[in-house]
């Protein structure tokens, strides 16, 4: 599977061991940067994620920060993505089957590298079950209208 990847500096140590372990289990990795731990906008890196995910030219998204929140909140803004923000496996997986999230956020500060790689194993892992989710997950991208 083709990966996009970026966090912020607060995250990059952790955006690195991520991309070099998801290579090693066989996946493809765009890391959208940044490469250093000097200061950046969460945002930037946010939004470079949801055009990857959207456009197409990768399959899902792992967003990086010091929360998670505010990237996942960059990444949300794109009508196409559906970002959630996750600390643990079950939360990941419930974000694939019941939200058909296309990317996930963790905070680097608060979620360590094993727990990480314990959510993407189970965001990758699950698929989107689809029936009575379906229509919910259609009005995110296309919200009703009055």
């Amino acid at each position: 599977m083709k990966i996009a990847i970026a966090s912020d500096h607060a995250a990059v140590e952790l955006k690195a061991e991520l991309a070099n372990w998801l290579r090693e289990q066989g996946h493809e990795v765009d890391d959208l940067g940044p490469e250093t731990a000097d200061r950046v906008d969460y945002p930037d890196y946010g939004y470079k994620l949801a055009e990857a995910v959207a456009s197409g030219a990768s399959e899902r998204g792992i967003a990086l920060c010091g929360s998670g929140i505010g990237i996942s909140i960059a990444v949300n803004r794109h009508p196409r993505l559906r970002c959630a923000l996750v600390s643990e496996p079950l939360s990941a997986s419930l974000a694939r089957e019941h939200n058909d999230a296309n990317a996930i956020a963790m905070g680097a500060r608060l979620t360590g590298p094993d727990m990480a790689r314990a959510c993407i194993t189970a965001f990758l892992g699950t698929d989107f079950a689809g029936g009575r989710h379906g229509p919910r997950v259609d009005k995110l991208t296309n919200p009703p209208q009055d």
